[in-house]
């Protein structure tokens, strides 16, 4: 081992102690360089994969709802068929939209404010607001809804057995009137064949 040693002092010896130390320094900075550039393109990528990711998680949560318009047709089938002198009933239902969904998010904002004052005496003042906003997810990975709005009703027709008799249907009608909120003009109800 002292052989080694040995060695190695004696190379150190014969080469200038300068430039070696500036050789070294040169590849220590180089090094930190090339941290720097591989740490500022993985953040990149993170960052763009992370904004990938809450895209996949918000369109993924907005279509694992049934159809809002078939889920409101199935409830009213079910409950119009229990009206007395009603047998079968079909219904549609025409909606304005689509349910919206609005997600929860985190928003960071900073502001930093600098003060430069020049030699002859002016002043400047610079103003830097940075926002960072994240979609909010919950423990599996969904997407955290704060509020929905469900779309509008456009028009409702019902066919049922039993319509024909006049007390029938306007007990439908009204039911109908009355469950979804809507004016009178969007409701048709009609006897089946």
């Amino acid at each position: 081992m002292e052989k080694y040693i040995a060695k190695v002092k004696k190379y150190l010896e014969k080469i200038n102690n300068k430039k070696f130390m500036f050789n070294l320094f040169i590849i220590l900075i180089i090094g930190i360089i090339l941290l720097i550039v591989a740490n500022i393109f993985i953040g990149q990528k993170k960052v763009a994969e992370n904004d990938l990711e809450s895209e996949k998680i918000f369109n993924s949560s907005m279509n694992d709802d049934p159809d809002y318009g078939s889920l409101l047709e199935k409830k009213l089938e079910d409950i119009l068929s229990q009206l007395k002198g009603v047998n079968k009933v079909k219904v549609m239902i025409t909606l304005e939209d689509t349910v919206e969904k609005i997600p929860a998010f985190n928003t960071t904002k900073n502001s930093e404010t600098t003060s430069e004052v020049d030699s002859q005496g002016g002043t400047r003042e610079i103003v830097r607001e940075d926002m960072t906003i994240q979609a909010v997810t919950g423990s599996e990975g969904s997407l955290i809804v704060l509020k929905e709005i469900r779309p509008t009703v456009k028009g409702v027709i019902v066919i049922a057995d039993g319509a024909e008799d006049l007390e029938v249907k306007e007990k439908l009608y009204e039911a109908v009137k009355t469950v979804l909120g809507i004016a009178s003009n969007k409701v048709e109800v009609y006897s089946s064949k």
